[in-house]
């Protein structure tokens, strides 16, 4: 039996990407679709707020990006190491309604939104699933997107594969083409979620999007969740992570999270650093 939130299994989906599934057999059995965990690598590791992208068996499985300096650390663990800290589930499931929807992912968020899309398909829900990459070579999740989906509609920035084009232009061809959507879920950039909203504004659909912002503590305690939605505060850790994508301040959100952004640049600096270091000696 594996031993307590040992990585049971790591899988690299690109260079910069990584699937890590964790035994976590408490968390497993009461995650749902849009929830979160909490996990450290160490006992002096930073705490890292994670979207579950799915949950089966005794096994919790995150899709991490390594930008930062805990991320770096748990891409260097390997299958067989064990994290310090696996916290959860967090926050407030997804719940969207109707007969037909439009799950829309960029870039990362299609890990997230892979589970909303996979358990409105399961529900019957007729899902249209619209993932966005720069370019083919950082596809991620395809195969697991197209069996969650009735339609995968997968987009590129350069044209490189499927779509010539960013998500919202995908959207609103097939809006005009004359589907009629129920509820478009988003979940990726800020910058995306912010014009998916905008676009479906205009015609009047209804949006939900998930923010992850900067978090702490996932208790609405720190405070470091905020984002303003319709005018109020609200923390994303207790409140969301899903709100309203035609009430957020998506300008508001952008500029705070650009809070660590030149600490990450350098963290990542120092990594390659280290690595050259290693593959040298």
């Amino acid at each position: 039996m594996p031993k307590k939130y040992e990585i049971v299994k790591k899988e690299d989906l690109t260079p910069d990407v990584v699937r890590v599934t964790v035994y976590a057999p408490f968390v497993a059995k009461k995650a749902k679709p849009g929830q979160f965990i909490i996990l450290r690598t160490d006992e002096r590791g930073e705490r890292i707020p994670l979207t579950i992208s799915k949950a089966e068996g005794d096994n919790v499985s995150v899709v991490v990006q390594k930008v930062g300096d805990g991320t770096l650390t748990l891409g260097d663990m390997n299958e067989g190491d064990c994290l310090q800290d696996f916290v959860g589930p967090l926050g407030v499931p997804t719940e969207i309604e109707g007969k037909k929807v439009a799950v829309i992912g960029g870039g990362l968020g299609c890990a997230i939104a892979l589970p909303v899309a996979k358990s409105l398909h399961d529900k019957g829900v007729d899902v249209d699933l619209i993932g966005g990459f720069r370019s083919k070579n950082i596809v991620i999740l395809e195969d697991d997107m197209r069996a969650a989906s009735n339609n995968l509609y997968i987009c590129t920035d350069d044209g490189s594969y499927g779509f010539n084009g960013m998500v919202t232009a995908q959207l609103k061809e097939l809006i005009d083409s004359g589907v009629q959507y129920d509820c478009v879920f988003a979940v990726g950039p800020l910058i995306m979620m912010k014009f998916v909203a905008k676009l479906t504004k205009e015609y009047g659909i209804k949006t939900v999007v998930s923010m992850n912002p900067i978090m702490i503590d996932g208790t609405g305690m720190c405070g470091c969740c905020r984002v303003t939605v319709g005018g109020e505060t609200k923390f994303a850790c207790v409140d969301g992570p899903d709100f309203d994508g035609h009430l957020v301040d998506f300008d508001e959100t952008m500029a705070r999270a650009r809070t660590y952004a030149e600490f990450e640049q350098q963290r990542r600096r120092d990594h390659n650093c280290r690595l050259e270091g290693m593959q040298n000696a």
